[in-house]
């Protein structure tokens, strides 16, 4: 039996927890929540926080390991990496997932290789930023560096709320930097999606059209990926060969991957997050209803250095989605009402607050009331309701009534 090191057992996280003990694997999963719910389907659990390097690496020697899994997870990707390359284990370069993992070091490698990208800038405090605030060309971003989930990201036109904005974004990062960078008008639909190389090579990809809130808490928040991509085939082929060139350059080797893309009105690809690490919010699983893959044991046996070679490309079939409930206010939670339009396309719902418990409002991914997956019979339903939510979708939260976008 071997002996896999799971770093996280968030909700998220459940279902790489229960794929591998299926698999016949000994589980031992690490954070600093012990209340996590995965905790309970490993067999050991240890307190001990997913982005402490050394203790993660001390653990991992002690328990005499034969793979480390990061899934779902920004944070603990680089320290999947570094255990797995001190350990001598199956892994993509530390350097490379460190590159991947901080967004002003990603901005200045595609940079530096002649990708698209934004003008864009670190920064450690709001001073030096302001010094340069008027050299950007308006609006701009403003994101922590090393936070996912949009958390304390936010779009600003003017030097008047950059403070605000600054200390926002730094409370998300755990190394206390954030970058300013110029805005892209997107042309279609977000491109989020996952993927997955063999030895390097791309040899599975599934891009989603990804759905944004119309909010005034915060609007860049994903709460829907739907699925197959709605972007012409050549553009989605021009994404394919950015993202295995930075997967060259980064002589990156077996593993799954989580994107973000924009695409501008010339049809130029902009790479704006690959994350060395499976999607959240049950990606992997919807992409398993539409094609078939199930990148949860590939992810596991790629940490464990078995053969992946049989992977290859499957084109969804049908038209698939998940939603996350949430609620735009914070408040007691009440309970969700769902449209009989909207129920013929659920195939799994899970609420994950209980009726009478505090719920707040959406501010990053980490803060949603509950999950869906969906099916629909064509590519216009899909949009159509996916772009209208409040239509169908409604979380009931005490002295107000919420609606979903």
């Amino acid at each position: 039996m071997k002996k896999l090191l799971m770093l996280g057992g968030s909700h998220s996280q459940v279902p790489v927890i229960k794929a591998a003990r299926e698999m016949g694997h000994y589980v031992i999963t690490c954070d600093y929540l012990e209340n996590n719910p995965g905790h309970q389907y490993a067999h050991e659990y240890y307190n001990v926080s997913t982005t402490d390097k050394e203790a993660v690496l001390s653990l991992a020697r002690s328990l005499k390991i034969d793979g480390i899994v990061c899934y779902a997870s920004d944070p603990a990707a680089p320290t999947a990496a570094y255990v797995a390359e001190k350990l001598g284990l199956p892994s993509n370069p530390y350097q490379s997932v460190e590159i991947l993992s901080n967004k002003d070091k990603f901005r200045e490698f595609l940079k530096g290789n002649n990708f698209n990208v934004p003008r864009a800038k670190g920064y450690y405090t709001f001073q030096e930023a302001k010094a340069e605030f008027h050299s950007f060309k308006m609006p701009v971003m403003v994101k922590p560096v090393d936070s996912s989930g949009s958390k304390g990201v936010s779009k600003i036109d003017s030097i008047d709320r950059l403070q605000e904005k600054v200390e926002d974004a730094l409370s998300f990062s755990r190394v206390k930097r954030f970058i300013i960078e110029e805005y892209i008008e997107n042309y279609g639909y977000h491109i989020g999606g996952d993927g997955f190389s063999v030895d390097g090579r791309l040899v599975f990809w599934c891009f989603a059209n990804e759905h944004f809130p119309v909010s005034r808490i915060n609007p860049f928040v994903p709460v829907s990926a739907s699925w197959p991509c709605a972007m012409p085939e050549r553009v989605q082929d021009k994404i394919k060969h950015e993202i295995q060139r930075a997967l060259n350059l980064l002589n990156m080797k077996t593993g799954a991957y989580n994107f973000d893309i924009r695409i501008d009105d010339k049809e130029d690809i902009y790479l704006i997050e690959i994350g060395a690490r499976n999607g959240g919010d049950l990606y992997p699983q919807v992409i398993n209803y539409a094609t078939g893959i199930d990148m949860v044991k590939y992810t596991i046996k790629a940490a464990l250095g078995e053969n992946c070679s049989d992977l290859t490309m499957v084109e969804p079939k049908g038209y698939w989605a998940v939603y996350l409930l949430n609620s735009q206010e914070k408040g007691v939670f009440k309970g969700v009402d769902f449209h009989e339009e909207i129920q013929k396309n659920i195939v799994e719902c899970e609420l994950l607050v209980r009726q009478g418990e505090n719920v707040s409002a959406l501010t990053g991914a980490h803060e949603k009331v509950g999950i869906m997956i969906l099916q629909f019979s064509s590519m216009n339903e899909m949009l159509d309701k996916l772009d209208e939510m409040t239509k169908w979708v409604k979380v009931n939260i005490e002295n107000s009534l919420v609606e979903n976008n």
